[in-house]
């Protein structure tokens, strides 16, 4: 069974740095395109960040200050949140698909590509 387990929420000030991790087990996770996003109450879920088929993609909102990157030794990917901001705050998500249904993909891929989704980790930013 596919899963992706988030973790490495939690509370920091403005200005604070947080890394969320996302651990998959029950697929190939090499072959697989993985991405971040987040979600507000009462907003749409928004692509935080991406990494498919050699692409790295931020939202403009994150540029600069977030970097993801992936360990395939440990089957994880990280988002490492740099200079927090109020407005940062959500449930972060991770989500899969394998990669080679995004070989035309451009940009960031839509949340609906994705096949498999972890539960979500709270970030909450301090002003």
């Amino acid at each position: 069974e596919a899963q992706l387990l988030v973790s490495g929420g939690g509370l920091v000030q403005a200005g604070g740095s947080l890394r969320l991790s996302c651990a998959a087990s029950g697929f190939t996770f090499d072959d697989y395109a993985i991405g971040w996003f987040r979600q507000v109450p009462g907003k749409e879920r928004e692509g935080v960040s991406s990494m498919y088929n050699g692409r790295i993609v931020y939202s403009d909102s994150v540029k600069g200050r977030f970097t993801i990157s992936r360990d395939n030794a440990k089957n994880t990917v990280y988002l490492q949140m740099n200079r927090l901001k109020p407005e940062d705050a959500a449930v972060y998500y991770c989500a899969a698909v394998p990669s080679r249904l995004l070989s035309r993909m451009v940009g960031f891929p839509p949340d609906y590509e994705y096949w498999y989704w972890g539960q979500g980790t709270q970030v909450t930013v301090s002003s």
